[in-house]
């Protein structure tokens, strides 16, 4: 590798908007984030899933021909 062109990788905190915060490393010393593994939906499973049909069932259930 060459010499000098490389950022400098330190210990990194990222905190989450939430309240987590977690340590790793990267080139910035702070990350501010809006979601972390602890309080996004999919994660957690509060995530709403569509259970209805398509466009299709949508007209009928809107024009009552279900």
């Amino acid at each position: 590798m060459k010499e000098g062109i490389h950022p400098e990788y330190n210990e990194a905190t990222i905190i989450c908007a939430c309240g987590n915060v977690m340590k790793t490393n990267s080139t910035k010393k702070d990350l501010k984030v809006d979601v972390c593994s602890k309080c996004h939906p999919y994660w957690t499973g509060n995530l709403k899933q569509n259970k209805t049909g398509g466009r299709a069932e949508k007209f009928k259930i809107k024009y009552g021909l279900k």
